[in-house]
């Protein structure tokens, strides 16, 4: 069961993103490598930047890159080939220079939980100086603050 998904918006605090394993991302015994999850974290976020009007390759454009800080994940059940998965992700921290974002990955069909994990981010120019979104880039700082998890 191939292909990956699109994301959906389920309120301004959590997006799912659905997607199936493919064939490639198993091991010999079927099971998905748990590098995988990683890259399942990144497709999902990039996907949810896509959905809320902030693709990449605008911010790119932009001259604003977003490299990663860190990124943890804890695995909890194996995912096999022919599973299919909804990521579900959340930014817990925005302050405008820096984010973060939670992950968990669910079985679409049994609601088991597969893995949780964050991954946090910086706003940099092209010269990899911080940028400040809400004084450089004010209307991109809006849409993101309108998605921060409100705790």
């Amino acid at each position: 069961m191939e292909g990956t998904g699109v994301t959906e918006i389920v309120n301004k605090e959590i997006a799912s993103y659905e997607r199936g394993v493919h064939y490639y991302e198993t091991d010999q015994m079927g099971i998905v490598h748990h590098s995988n999850y990683i890259r399942w974290f990144e497709e999902a976020r990039c996907d949810f930047l896509e959905q809320i009007g902030l693709p990449y390759d605008k911010m790119e454009e932009e001259g604003i890159l977003i490299p990663v800080l860190g990124v943890t994940c804890k695995y909890k059940s194996a995912i096999r080939y022919g599973d299919r998965v909804c990521i579900y992700l959340k930014i817990t921290y925005f302050n405008g220079v820096r984010f973060r974002v939670s992950y968990e990955i669910v079985g679409k069909d049994n609601g088991v939980v597969h893995a949780v994990g964050e991954s946090e981010h910086g706003f940099v120019n092209r010269d990899m100086v911080p940028v400040r979104m809400k004084k450089e880039y004010p209307e991109m700082y809006r849409v993101l603050a309108e998605y921060v998890e409100q705790t």
